[in-house]
């Protein structure tokens, strides 16, 4: 079969999954159509936004469905009137059988952790908040179960001590578009072997999950050591952020986001959560056995700023 006649149902929604389509479009497979999430109001003024991948969807002019629910009859019925051979899953919603198990070639999912590890929604920020120092990309068959299906390949991307959130996640979006075409090739060429991950070393011990992040999830723990609350501020910036309070002048609770840190590792003689600072150039906060310095920061409902330029127009008690 050459590449033009396999017919390929793509789909994602954010930033993450864009990558990957454009791929395929350039290396001039033929993606028939593109299921995205249905379109939302978003910002201040609720305006309709399309997703990442919708945007590029259009400005392609591929075919788009956006149904609000994956078992809906008529996206059902949709799919099967387009006699799909292969469908391929980046960043989306958690298919239900009737749907992954339609194509002839299966359904293949983009993932952003070295499974079994990490598996679930929030795989880039649990790995940097758990101190790993590698992650990856897989790719695998959907099956039941979530993150679960046979491994079709893999590959490695170290984390650096200073790599956060962001990093890492522009690192596996370009690896994982070219590891979107090297397993769409070899499943055209029949020449995969796909890997029961029941059967991998890891599977027998401890198995980390990355389940989604909610806004509590967010919140600092200063009783921790200095290095688990630097890793947990990098493994969730710049979105969602990690949050704390401070307490300003007028004795009012605050919430900021803390986006960047530093280590400072000494002896402590006050509370865990101790608020220091000059008032003028840094800020530090207490943990166990150490200080976080914070270099930048956004009071809510404010811009992001650097702590010069945030204790310029706030007075931390």
């Amino acid at each position: 079969m050459e590449k033009s006649d396999l017919k390929i149902i793509y789909m994602g929604t954010p930033d993450f999954a864009v990558g990957p389509l454009k791929g395929l479009i350039e290396n001039h497979y033929n993606v028939i159509a593109v299921v995205t999430m249905p379109d939302k109001p978003a910002g201040r003024g609720h305006k309709i936004q399309f997703s990442p991948v919708k945007q590029f969807a259009l400005e392609n002019q591929l075919p788009i469905l956006q149904p609000e629910k994956l078992k809906d009859p008529d996206f059902i019925n949709q799919l099967q009137s387009l006699n799909v051979d292969l469908q391929i899953v980046v960043a989306f919603r958690m298919l239900p059988e009737v749907v992954w198990s339609m194509p002839r070639f299966g359904t293949f999912n983009l993932h952003a952790s070295l499974l079994p590890q990490y598996r679930g929604a929030a795989p880039i920020n649990w790995a940097i908040i758990n101190g790993e120092t590698e992650t990856g990309i897989t790719t695998f068959f959907l099956e039941k179960g979530m993150d679960t299906g046979k491994i079709i390949q893999q590959k490695h991307v170290p984390i650096s001590d200073t790599d956060n959130m962001e990093i890492v996640h522009d690192k596996l979006m370009q690896l994982g578009s070219k590891l979107v075409l090297d397993t769409v090739e070899a499943i055209l060429l029949d020449k995969i072997i796909p890997i029961d991950q029941a059967s991998l070393p890891e599977t027998k011990g401890e198995l980390k999950p990355a389940p989604k992040i909610f806004k509590e999830t967010c919140l600092i723990n200063w009783n921790q050591s200095v290095k688990q609350i630097y890793d947990f501020i990098r493994g969730l910036s710049p979105y969602p952020a990690a949050r704390t309070t401070l307490v300003n002048a007028k004795n009012e609770e605050v919430e900021i986001k803390i986006f960047e840190t530093t280590k400072e590792m000494r002896s402590v003689n006050c509370a865990p959560g101790t608020v220091e600072t000059d008032g003028k150039t840094y800020i530090k906060i207490a943990a166990c056995d150490g200080y976080i310095q914070i270099i930048s920061l956004q009071q809510s409902g404010k811009k992001r700023l650097n702590v010069e330029d945030f204790l310029r127009g706030f007075k931390v008690k």
